[in-house]
Formats: structure tokens, sequence, C-alpha cells
């Protein structure tokens, strides 16, 4: 997508229509030609900037995505094993008001257009950040860790895990950490 500000103007009202189109009612019953007038645009316009619905919905998204990883990169030192860090607390409690949205682009178990956006960028942050400190098998490491993340905080928005954010937050963290403190030893 180009950065012309008038261009970035017109996705920005774009995706807030959306936003709060989908506060109201499900992905599935936001239509396009709605969409754009409540945005101020033609229809056109939309079709220049989003091949769709689901583009614009995971582009409005997007946000999230970048939220999550920073949210599980916001410690430093010795991550404290046990308790999640503040961001990812904030992460899990700023998710339930937009979670109809994001159940509709999630997938349970961590697929779909919103998880393979998440899964993508948590895998690149994860594989670049052992990397940097030479941890052994970075890229299982950084699949499993964006694997995990993704697929609990999928089933958790989809109601096939329990727990309150902050419960799940503490759940994730702990799980993260155990991957990232496996010890591997040399294969035969």
């Amino acid at each position: 997508m180009t950065s012309d500000p008038r261009a970035e103007r017109t996705r920005a009202k774009l995706r807030r229509a959306l936003l709060d189109e989908c506060a109201r009612r499900p992905l599935a019953e936001v239509g396009v030609a709605a969409l754009a007038r409540a945005a101020g645009v033609g229809r056109a316009t939309f079709y220049l900037h989003y091949a769709g619905l689901e583009a614009l919905a995971v582009d409005a998204c997007a946000d999230v995505v970048r939220d999550a990883v920073d949210a599980l990169h916001a410690w430093r030192g010795r991550p404290d094993p046990t308790s999640a860090p503040d961001a990812l607390l904030v992460f899990f409690a700023g998710l339930p008001p937009h979670a109809p949205l994001y159940r509709a682009l999630l997938s349970p178990g961590g697929g779909g257009p919103l998880g393979r956006v998440l899964h993508q960028d948590l895998r690149a942050r994860s594989l670049a950040e052992r990397e940097l400190v030479g941890a052994p098998q970075a890229p299982v490491v950084a699949s499993a860790v964006a694997a995990t993340f993704a697929g609990v905080l999928a089933d958790w928005l989809h109601g096939l895990v329990e727990g309150t954010p902050e419960e799940i937050a503490h759940t994730v963290w702990r799980l993260l950490v155990a991957l990232h403190a496996v010890r591997w030893e040399a294969t035969p």
C-alpha cells in the first residue's frame, strides 16, 4: 500500500467505520456499500484500498497483532516465569470489546486471516530475538511460540479455553517461558 497521506486517511476512515460497525453487528452482516458511506467514501474508493471486507478487517485488527507481539517482548532481563508482564495483562484485558470481530478473523487453533498475520509476525520477532542471543533451535522455538500463543488466544476467544483475561495472560506466559527454557541436547 502507498504511503500517501490522503490514502492513509482514507484507510483510517474505513478501519474506524468497520470497527464501529462490528461493535454493533457481526462482520458477516456488514456490507461494503454501507461501510463506505459510513466512512464518507465511495464504494469504488473502498476497492482501491482493499480487495474486500476481510482484507479491511485484518488491516483494522493489525494493531492487535502488533500489540500482541510487543506485549510478549515487553520484558527486559530475566523474565519472571510465573507472572506475565504488565503489557501482556493489558493486551488480554483489552480484547473483549472487539472479541466478535477477532473471532471472525481468528479460527480455533490460531488459523484464519488474523491468525496467519499473528503467527508470521510473532514468529519473525521471536526468531530474530533468539538468533540475536545465539539461542539453540531458534526456528523451532520461534514456530512453537507463535503457534502456542495464536492457538491459545484463538481458543480462548472462541470459548474453548476458560479463564479471565488475567488468568489467560499468566497461563500463556508460563507456556511461552517453558518453551524458551527447553534444554536442547545434541542429537546423535
